[in-house]
């Protein structure tokens, strides 16, 4: 059973509304106008899953501190900047829901408020002496950067074998999943065994989570969202790696030319799509996220049975069972 974020949120509920106005804080520009923005991207925040995982990662490891709170702001500043650049780089104009930044102040703005709060996560760990976790965080921004270069780089040429696509969601995907859990272990303890042990807690996680994505492209659930997109942008994910591994050589060519040629055509998505339900492909990228997501509570029940890893645990199920 899937537990409500309500719930999740139990052990760590005042600490996430103490870092509310602490992030609010840390967004704050003498500006008029950086500040009439970053209000907006403040009152559109979404779940906020990422501080959820440092917080209780932080409790399991030791306890909050204020260094936790520095952890958090740090991921959210980078994370939410990331957000606006890729909304420039993907010409989004809706996030969540809402206009985007650019949507609203375009190109140029936007690039410099993602500017703006890339400095002040930096700005804000120097600030507080907090070495280890913007060495943990910068490595993600670097990591995620990379992923999504290697991502350009093979749908170009539509190469990605599953080697190579772990490879991209671990470093696009995971890796701001895996500085989150690592920052909130570093900011209760100073045992690097206990923080790559979250490290990697992390990464497994993020992997999951990122399957999970994948399996939405192909209508495993009613999301209320257009199917395909991912092929649309010709993005080759785990049930069509596996799909097409599976196919025969006339199959395969077929599928290819569709992805690389009609990728624009409703039919030829719906064509691939089906391709892949019938394949097996879904039932692969399925057992797959549910091996990642069981070697992550391996991880975490090496850990102290407290109200903190349980969460942890519904927080892994919420994430990996979501319907959207």
């Amino acid at each position: 059973m899937v537990k409500s974020l309500s719930t999740i949120k139990e052990p760590v509920e005042q600490d996430l509304r103490h870092f509310e106005k602490h992030f609010r804080e840390a967004m704050r520009s003498p500006v008029p106008l950086l500040d009439k923005i970053t209000y907006y991207i403040v009152r559109r925040k979404g779940k906020q899953v990422r501080p959820l995982f440092i917080f209780l990662t932080a409790k399991l490891c030791g306890g909050v501190t204020d260094s936790t709170y520095s952890a958090a702001s740090l991921v959210e500043l980078l994370h939410t900047a990331t957000l606006v650049h890729d909304d420039v780089v993907d010409d989004s104009y809706e996030r969540r829901g809402f206009f985007s930044i650019n949507a609203l102040w375009k190109n140029k703005i936007a690039v410099l408020v993602g500017d703006y709060l890339l400095s002040q996560g930096l700005l804000l760990s120097l600030k507080h002496k907090e070495f280890r976790l913007l060495e943990i965080v910068s490595e993600a921004v670097k990591s995620m950067s990379e992923g999504e270069l290697l991502q350009i780089e093979k749908a170009r040429r539509l190469d990605i074998r599953e080697d190579i696509y772990y490879e991209i969601i671990r470093q696009k995907t995971a890796s701001l999943i895996t500085s989150a859990c690592s920052a909130g272990a570093a900011s209760a303890t100073k045992d690097e065994t206990v923080i790559e042990q979250m490290r990697l807690f992390g990464e497994k996680i993020g992997i999951a989570f990122q399957i999970r994505d994948d399996l939405f492209d192909f209508g495993t659930d009613d999301v209320g969202k257009p199917l395909g997109i991912d092929i649309k942008e010709k993005k080759l994910t785990l049930p069509l790696i596996y799909a097409l591994e599976n196919a025969t050589r006339d199959v395969k060519r077929n599928v290819m030319n569709n992805i690389r040629l009609h990728n624009n055509k409703p039919d030829k998505v719906r064509e691939v799509i089906e391709f892949v339900q019938q394949s097996g492909g879904l039932e692969y990228a399925q057992e797959a996220m549910l091996r990642f997501r069981q070697e992550a509570f391996e991880i975490l029940h090496t850990f102290p049975n407290v109200p903190a890893r349980q969460s942890l645990e519904d927080l892994v199920v919420f994430v990996t069972d979501r319907k959207k």
